[in-house]
């Protein structure tokens, strides 16, 4: 019984996560959820972990704007110029 309710449990966080972000296929869930598991040998159990941490992950990330993005690639790629060690 106990192996039927983690698999029920991973259908239902699969239907929030498609309420919470519809633009996303089950297929990309599940492969970001699943990324290094043995696919061959993972349980039901640790399936259902896998989503619930892969849903808190999506939770807790700040979208950000197109052109906030762009400006932290470029400063990343500048990093060389940034005198981080600079005394006061």
């Amino acid at each position: 019984m106990g192996r039927l309710n983690y698999y029920r449990q991973a259908l239902q966080v699969l239907e929030s996560l498609n309420k919470s972000h519809p633009k996303y296929n089950i297929g990309r869930h599940l492969a970001t959820a699943l990324d290094g598991h043995d696919l061959w040998g993972v349980s039901d159990k640790e399936v259902l972990q896998a989503l619930k941490d892969y849903k808190t992950e999506l939770e807790i990330d700040v979208p950000h704007k197109e052109d906030d993005v762009e400006d932290i690639i470029k400063q990343g790629m500048n990093l060389n110029s940034l005198d981080l060690y600079e005394e006061e």
